[in-house]
């Protein structure tokens, strides 16, 4: 035996942690490849059920109206404006939300 420590389980516990080892690597590799257009399944219900892609994607994130008005450096009116569908917003402001919001600007666009 070397001198290095050595860990001993049994089979099914090693079985299990090789799975779990692999269905996270699954995940990642998702996560890298994720350009932003995925939309998740919460959101989608969402949108679905008649709420703005903006603030559904808000929502998901966790985000208050004012942290994405500091994130985007745009108003609290302005973006309340979007969410309400009051307002279409240009391109520069959803572009700048898309980018806070982790998605990309076909996302919030196309309904």
């Amino acid at each position: 035996m070397t001198s290095e420590e050595t860990i001993t389980l049994p089979r099914k516990e090693y079985d299990a942690l090789i799975e779990r080892n692999s269905e996270l690597e699954d995940m990642l590799a998702a996560l890298d490849a994720d350009d932003g257009v995925r939309i998740p399944h919460e959101v989608a219900l969402d949108i679905i059920s008649g709420k703005s892609p903006v603030l559904a994607f808000r929502d998901h994130r966790g985000i208050t109206l004012r942290e994405l008005s500091e994130r985007t450096g745009i108003a609290v009116g302005y973006l309340s404006e979007i969410e309400r569908r009051r307002k279409p917003g240009s391109t520069s402001a959803l572009t700048r939300i898309a980018s806070a919001l982790g998605t990309t600007i076909d996302v919030l666009v196309n309904e």
